[in-house]
């Protein structure tokens, strides 16, 4: 880094004070001020060596950006330091980091307190490089500046920084400013210190030699830390994006559950928050650290991943007789086919007994029969259309008509065939819903294909269970879920956690084709139910009502018109494995 110095309004003094004696002069100092000089520059190595460590310990983005100010200003005595990251676009240097102990202002990094100062561009809006601002001028020269005193400085414009003394009564004086280079050789920030203090007198001195020797040993370990939490980031919003972009393809396969897994994260991350601010109960002594909440809501992101497999006509399979397209259809065409049968032979036996001289009471019975099994027809195809909708239960009296229509058969052709086929009548069979055995096992699979893919996937260590979690949330506490039938303790809370949050989820959802949006009591009445059969954490669920978090979620994702009172259920019981 080359190192261009500012115009001062006077001479030096003597010595700089800011701790480090750059300019000890050998032949006057005594054997006890050597030995004091070595111990402070072996105190200074001890110093970078500790502070290596932390830098490249720290992988918190905003903790990392405040750390580098901070120690900065430590090896320095700088009153105040601020922070600048090269923007995605490579134009504007943001402010990330503002301190100053004298103003006591803390701003960016982990302070919580934003900084609303506009970023300084790099180039004018005729694209030409900006030279005037020192901070931009050090961006791209690449160049290190130790400026004595910015009031007397030529060069640059501190106009913004006259407005800031002007308006706090604060006086900035000495400035250091240093690029941020990173492996690659390309500037990703700057650094720059304000007002050195000498140590001993607390007096406001330029910054020495010395000082700025140290500060750029940790500029350059400071770049490579901030690169690698950069790289870390960056990897994590890769593997985010990636996670999300499948969840979007998989809610896109289907226009009825589109946002179901957004919704479902959503909630999942509400009751884990609400686990976190329990003071007494049975999660007063749990906290998801974290690592532990980016593994449930990586989890939550993925749960239904393995749904990439399973066939869009099944997940949308909103009648019983539905595959591609609706078979209801057929069945009403083949039905009109078997009336135009009937009527058919119906009219040929009138013309015969026409023709053979029959009486007007037999040609009278000849056309009662047409008009009875022409309304028999018709009943049981408005039979079979209502057994198609999922929303009766399918009692033993209403199969077996289903049956006895079937038995019935027609002419096509030369061949007998029966009125409904044996797959249309094991789907129109189906007791309750819309789905046979099969497809509900094609459903179930997601969970096992769920598992199967994400388990192929190299997380690091702090988020080796997001296969795990992701693929129990249909595990029950009694053993009787899917796909491993695990229950009571060897079910984990997360997993708890996400099965209430995707039933809750799935009950609710205004946006299902085979049924009616549910009402917020009648849901939280099913979970109830739920809950006694030990299908779902009866703690979990009683955490879910009593903070509210039910109504939060309702407010923010059902209509209107689903949400009503909801009566106070009864006291979950206590867990057994």
């Amino acid at each position: 880094m080359a190192e261009t110095s500012g115009a001062s309004c006077s001479e030096p003094p003597e010595k700089q004070g800011n701790g480090f004696d750059a300019d000890l002069d050998l032949d006057h100092a005594g054997l006890e001020e050597l030995r004091a000089h070595a111990a402070r520059l072996r105190e200074h190595l001890r110093h970078l060596t500790d502070i290596g460590l932390a830098l490249s310990g720290e992988q918190n983005r905003d903790r990392l950006f405040e750390m580098i100010v901070s120690l900065a200003r430590s090896i320095t005595l700088a009153d105040a330091g601020t922070l600048y990251i090269v923007d995605d676009t490579g134009r504007k240097l943001e402010f990330v980091v503002l301190q100053n102990d004298t103003m006591n202002v803390r701003l960016g990094g982990a302070s919580g307190n934003p900084i609303t100062l506009p970023p300084v561009n790099l180039y004018t809006e005729a694209g030409e490089e900006n030279h005037a601002n020192v901070s931009s001028h050090v961006a791209l020269t690449r160049e290190v500046v130790n400026i004595e005193d910015v009031y007397c400085a030529e060069g640059f414009d501190f106009s913004g920084t006259r407005r800031y003394d002007s308006s706090t009564g604060y006086r900035s004086r000495s400035m250091l400013v240093i690029p941020l280079e990173n492996h690659e050789d390309e500037i990703i920030g700057v650094l720059q210190l304000l007002n050195a203090k000498d140590k001993r007198t607390g007096e406001v001195a330029a910054f020495s030699s010395v000082g700025l020797a140290a500060v750029k040993s940790l500029a350059s370990q400071a770049a490579v830390a901030l690169t690698n939490t950069q790289l870390i980031n960056g990897l994590k919003a890769l593997l985010y994006s990636f996670m999300q972009s499948i969840a979007a393809a998989i809610d896109a396969k289907s226009p009825y559950t589109r946002g179901h897994i957004d919704r479902v994260v959503d909630l999942t991350m509400r009751i884990a928050e609400a686990v976190n601010a329990q003071q007494d109960g049975p999660f007063q002594n749990v906290r998801f650290d974290e690592n532990e909440m980016e593994e449930l809501k990586l989890a939550a992101w993925m749960h239904d991943v393995g749904k990439i497999t399973t066939p869009v006509h099944v997940v949308d399979k909103a009648t019983k007789l539905e595959a591609i397209v609706d078979r209801i259809d057929l069945v009403q065409t083949r039905f009109r086919l078997i009336g135009k049968a009937i009527q058919a032979e119906l009219l040929e036996k009138l013309l015969e007994l026409a023709g053979s001289g029959a009486s007007r009471q037999e040609m009278f019975a000849v056309t009662d029969e047409m008009e009875r099994r022409r309304q028999e027809l018709e009943d049981d195809l408005a039979y079979i259309v209502s057994c198609n909708t999922p929303g009766e239960f399918m009692s033993d009296e209403r199969i077996e008509r289903v049956k006895a229509i079937a038995a019935r058969t027609y002419k096509d052709g030369d061949e007998e065939k029966p009125w409904l086929t044996e797959d249309e009548v094991r789907n129109l069979c189906i007791r309750k819903g819309t789905l046979t055995d099969a497809e509900r096992k094609i459903i179930e699979d997601h969970t096992v294909v769920t598992i199967d893919m994400l388990s192929r996937l190299p997380f690091p260590k702090r988020l080796a269970r997001v296969p795990e979690f992701a693929g129990a949330h249909h595990e029950k506490l009694d053993g009787t879920g899917y796909p491993n039938h695990i229950g009571g303790e060897a079910l984990s809370l997360q997993a708890r956690i996400l099965a209430v949050a995707d039933v809750f989820e799935a009950l609710t959802a205004k946006d299902r084709p085979y049924k009616e949006p549910m009402k917020l009591s009648q849901a939280m009445k099913i979970m109830g139910f739920m809950v006694k059969d030990r299908h779902m954490d009866p703690e979990v669920f009683d955490l879910f009502f009593k903070t509210g978090v039910y109504r939060q979620y309702a407010e923010a994702h059902m209509g209107a018109g689903q949400i009503d009172e909801v009566p106070q259920p009864s006291p979950p019981q206590q867990m057994k494995g």
